[in-house]
């Protein structure tokens, strides 16, 4: 067993972005394990979503808010008496970024400081994970991965942006909660590094497999750029497993021995090409499943990208569990029993289960 309920039963878990992919997913996972959540978010940004189609709402005490509402967030935060912070809240697209970058800026860096500042004016929170990016680091194409002590550094509106809220969360730990201080504030404060993550529910526009498993569904055929492009694909539950392990380590007597970076990536081999998880995508969906690439795109993004999770495995004892291959098979068998009608919150919590019952690898 990954993560026993006994350790998470009765905490108190405050979550923002709990609306979106990757918040909805955790948010169900945290509540499996009997943690009492707490959801601060805007509404769903696309339609179909994961929070709808789970009902995750059902779940967690959804309070709908913007993380930049400095009154709002922190009256919720402090009102509600959280153990633990997850903050997932963000603008997370990088073409988006290009459109709207003072929102992006906003949101990914403003509102990080928000959710920080409230943490500081709580006195019931002792561990906070803050969720960035994998896209955080100074990208010289290297064919290694990057290690938490490389340089950060963003090309675009939205890697910078994800740059400040590192830099902002190492700014409110030194100042506020030192680790050579935690005896006396007992608060750990972590950032969790990581990108291009996959599985059901997700319907962001302009994302690799949500745009296949639309033309997929609708029998269209789906316009792929940069099919070269490398990217450390893992599969939600992976990263999730990350954010619940770190969070497990900073609520223990050596908390402030966790209070800094991480990253959570794939194993070397599943590093892969656009083109390559095409192809896959295309198989494992079977019949009316069909791609073309697309060259023609102005906008800056790596070419090659990997992370380096040497820390992650040493300190917490996390590995990947899915290779990817598995990953992409689990994904599109939650979307084709979304378009079959099924209980979808049932079938999520059922992956999430199977996925928790298995061995550790550290």
């Amino acid at each position: 067993m990954l993560h026993e309920d006994k350790f998470w039963r009765g905490k108190r878990v405050f979550l923002t972005g709990h609306t979106g992919f990757k918040g909805g997913w955790l948010a169900l996972w945290l509540t499996h394990l009997g943690a009492q959540v707490r959801g601060y978010s805007l509404d769903p940004l696309n339609n179909p979503n994961l929070f709808e189609e789970a009902r995750v709402g059902e779940v967690v005490d959804d309070i709908r808010g913007d993380i930049r509402d400095e009154e709002r967030l922190e009256s919720a935060l402090v009102e509600f008496a959280p153990d633990i912070v997850f903050h997932l809240a963000a603008q997370p697209l990088v073409r988006s970024s290009y459109e709207d970058p003072i929102l992006t800026y906003e949101t990914n860096v403003i509102g990080t400081a928000r959710v920080l500042n409230a943490v500081r004016r709580s006195s019931s929170v002792r561990a906070v994970v803050s969720v960035t990016t994998d896209k955080c680091y100074e990208n010289k194409e290297w064919v290694w991965g990057y290690r938490e002590s490389d340089p950060l550094g963003g090309y675009d509106p939205y890697s910078s942006s994800k740059v400040c809220a590192e830099i902002v969360s190492a700014a409110f730990r030194q100042s506020y909660f030192p680790v050579q201080r935690f005896s006396e504030h007992r608060v750990a404060i972590a950032t969790a590094r990581a990108g291009n993550v996959i599985g059901g529910g997700d319907w962001s526009l302009d994302r690799l497999i949500p745009d296949l498993i639309r033309g997929f569904s609708a029998g269209t055929t789906v316009e792929i750029r940069r099919p070269r492009a490398i990217r450390p694909w893992q599969h939600v539950l992976e990263p999730l497993h990350g954010y619940i392990s770190l969070a497990e380590k900073l609520l223990g007597e050596e908390g402030a021995r966790y209070a800094t970076a991480y990253n959570f990536g794939p194993a070397d081999e599943d590093a892969r090409q656009v083109s390559w998880i095409a192809a896959r995508m295309a198989e494992e969906w079977g019949a009316g499943a069909a791609w073309i690439v697309n060259e023609d795109s102005n906008v800056h993004e790596a070419q090659y990208l990997k992370l380096d999770a040497s820390r992650a495995h040493s300190e917490l004892g996390w590995s990947p569990h899915l290779d990817l291959s598995a990953a992409l098979g689990v994904s599109v068998r939650w979307y084709r029993s979304q378009l079959a009608g099924e209980d979808m919150r049932d079938y999520t919590l059922s992956q999430i289960a199977e996925y928790n019952s298995q061995d550790s690898k550290a």
